[in-house]
């Protein structure tokens, strides 16, 4: 047995050490009353042990609020084994690995350690049954219109306040209620794939909210007086503390049950499994194509939307994006495309060109879909100057079949012109530049990707309009089950500003054609129940979600910790929104088999809208269908 230094031992004695029950450690608070003191005579059995201590448990207290677990922390407790009843003495303490995460109360500084028995068996607590995660918000502190989305963001911090816990209310109380006790999870369905420690989110069979068809649970909310739920009722499932190894579980994949103790690490909740539970049931792993497949008049035009995640002429996953829009996109008349890298790639030597990349993404459809041809137009940025991986260059662009659709008559804008709308000598709408960005050199677009509008005419010479974005990342976000309350959501003022920029531009369009059809879509790094954030755009268009009335559980294109989640946004205005469309999201990368076979972190998605009155084909068409105009735009 390791003992203190005699420095630390006389302390230890001279403090007057407590005889506790462990209950009494952990408190009905975040932090420990105790903590800081040391105690001595603290028995309990030991339930788990890891190379770094073990965990030990009482009996349960009536009082659901404090824990009868807890983590002993230290290489002198090697010798206990699980199922020996022990005696111990050290010190109380509050450890966390960050500021950004909650403590984790244990024992540490342990002087003496008696086995008093051995072969103890200890009932795990069944969640589900013995008790059910709460399923609303996690902390009392989540306070705003969109709670734990609300901004702004870092009000207060959680352990500061140290409240009395409310377990049946919310999620972080109620885990916490339960810190360092072993529980069983019957049945866990996995949220989404593991992370790359091979830890993922499960949720048991016990009341949940916003469960898709697939079987993950998707941000989401029910109305304008309700905040979207936080999903607490999820927990990660950490390493198996016998070092076997979890498997690889997709969204709605069931596992074996899981029995574990709950402990607190790397800014969440977790259970570590006493060993590695097996997958039961896979979800079908076939992803059909969208049934919005075909348009019959000019009017109704079909428009995809995808983030490709970092392309570049030598990007292996091309074949697979090509293969999903050509297959189960079904070649749509125009796709929106975001993290387009320039020709050279990665590599930082001032390239900003990224005709080779959109040329290899065409040729690649046209292959793909034997035969389909799609023409492709973009504005060069400034080197280094748009965000994403440095010498990248990232930025949105547009590829277009011309036998369905055709740029208006234009010159394209350049890295630093801002485009805006014009009335024509006859009196018809188009853009000073077209394609061309907006505003790029308003301070929300610093080292971000620019938006590209553009001007287009149905194949019966009807215009129309439309906006690609990818606004700036959620980097820098905090822990949702961490300190910060609301936590902190990376980038919201930013996004904010950069959603207002955007909207300013579509009124602009709006105030000289109040009838125009625009559609504004792409990657905006942000959840439509995150309401604070895109106000500016939702309070000028509608969801396509909404106009096609797409079920909420079934709006997601990403998914991240224990969410699914729609980050990439498609609005519409009044004039298109009035003429209903369809919209669906195409899972085929949030249900790939794994991480690696996806072709890209977010899902495309495939909307049919009628961007013109059905009697508008009635109109005499416009200029040839097909000229590119003048545009220099470049077919595969």
């Amino acid at each position: 047995m390791k003992h203190l230094s005699a420095v630390k031992a006389l302390a230890f004695l001279a403090s007057g050490a407590l005889a506790v029950k462990i209950s009494e450690i952990q408190g009905i608070a975040f932090q420990s009353p105790l903590a800081g003191q040391f105690v001595h005579g603290l028995t309990g059995v030991v339930t788990a042990k890891d190379k770094y201590g073990i965990w030990i448990q009482d009996q349960r207290t009536d009082d659901p609020r404090a824990s009868n677990g807890i983590r002993v922390y230290g290489a002198n407790v090697k010798s206990a084994n699980v199922g020996d009843l022990i005696s111990l003495s050290g010190r109380v303490a509050e450890y966390r690995r960050s500021v950004a995460d909650l403590f984790l109360t244990e024992i540490d500084y342990v002087t003496e350690l008696t086995t008093i028995s051995r072969g103890h068996t200890v009932v795990p607590l069944v969640l589900g049954e013995d008790r059910t995660p709460p399923s609303k918000q996690l902390s009392a502190l989540d306070v705003g219109r969109d709670g734990w989305l609300s901004v702004p963001s870092n009000l207060t911090l959680l352990e500061v306040v140290n409240a009395t816990l409310r377990p049946d209310e919310f999620g972080l109380d109620f885990w916490e209620s339960l810190e360092g006790q072993l529980v069983t999870v019957k049945s866990p369905t996995a949220a989404q794939f593991p992370d790359r420690f091979g830890s993922v989110w499960v949720y048991g069979n016990w009341p949940t909210t916003g469960r898709n068809e697939r079987g993950g649970r998707t941000i989401h909310f029910n109305g304008p007086n309700e905040a979207p739920p936080a999903h607490p009722e999820a927990i990660f499932i950490g390493r198996p503390l016998d070092g076997t190894r979890n498997p690889k579980a997709v969204m709605g994949a069931v596992l074996s049950d899981i029995t574990g103790v709950v402990t607190y690490q790397f800014g969440a909740y977790y259970v570590l499994p006493l060993t590695a539970p097996d997958v039961v049931k896979f979800p079908d792993f076939t992803v059909p194509p969208s049934t919005v497949n075909s348009t019959s008049h000019p009017c109704q035009i079909r428009i995809g939307d995808y983030n490709v995640e970092n392309m570049n002429p030598r990007s292996y996953h091309i074949p697979k994006i090509a293969a999903h829009i050509a297959h189960h996109l079904h070649t749509p008349d125009l796709v929106f495309v975001q993290e387009i890298q320039d020709d050279s790639g990665p590599r930082n030597d001032g390239t900003v060109s990224a005709d080779r990349t959109l040329r290899a993404l065409a040729n690649a459809i046209k292959r793909a879909s034997g035969g389909v041809e799609y023409a492709f137009v973009n504005v060069e940025p400034e080197d280094n100057k748009d965000g994403g991986q440095p010498g990248g260059n990232i930025r949105v662009a547009y590829l277009y079949r011309p036998d369905k659709v055709s740029l208006l008559p234009g010159t394209i804008g350049d890295a630093t012109a801002s485009t805006v709308p014009v009335i024509d000598s006859e009196g018809n709408l188009e853009l000073s530049f077209n394609p061309g960005r907006i505003d790029p050199e308003h301070s929300a677009w610093e080292e971000a990707r620019k938006p590209l509008a553009a001007a287009w005419q149905t194949a019966s010479g009807v215009r129309f309009y439309t906006v690609n974005v990818h606004f700036s990342s959620k980097r820098f976000s905090s822990p949702p089950q961490g300190n910060a309350r609301p936590p902190v959501n990376g980038g919201w003022e930013k996004r904010t500003s950069q959603a207002n920029v955007t909207a300013r531009f579509v009124s602009s369009i709006l105030d000289l054609a109040a009838d125009a059809s625009v559609v504004v879509a792409g990657d905006m790094n942000e959840f439509t129940a995150a309401r604070s954030v895109l106000r500016p755009l939702a309070a000028l268009l509608h969801d396509a979600n909404d106009v096609a009335g797409v079920p909420a559980a079934e709006r997601y294109t990403y998914a991240y910790d224990q969410h699914a989640q729609e980050i990439d946004q498609v609005f519409v205005s009044d004039a298109v929104a009035r003429r209903r469309g369809d919209v669906e999201h195409v899972h085929v990368n949030t249900w790939a088999k794994t991480v690696g076979e996806r072709a890209s972190d977010h899902d495309p998605t495939v909307v049919r809208l009628w961007v013109c009155d059905a009697e508008a084909d009635a109109v005499s068409p416009g200029e040839e269908y097909g000229n590119d105009h003048g545009q220099t735009a470049f077919n595969s």
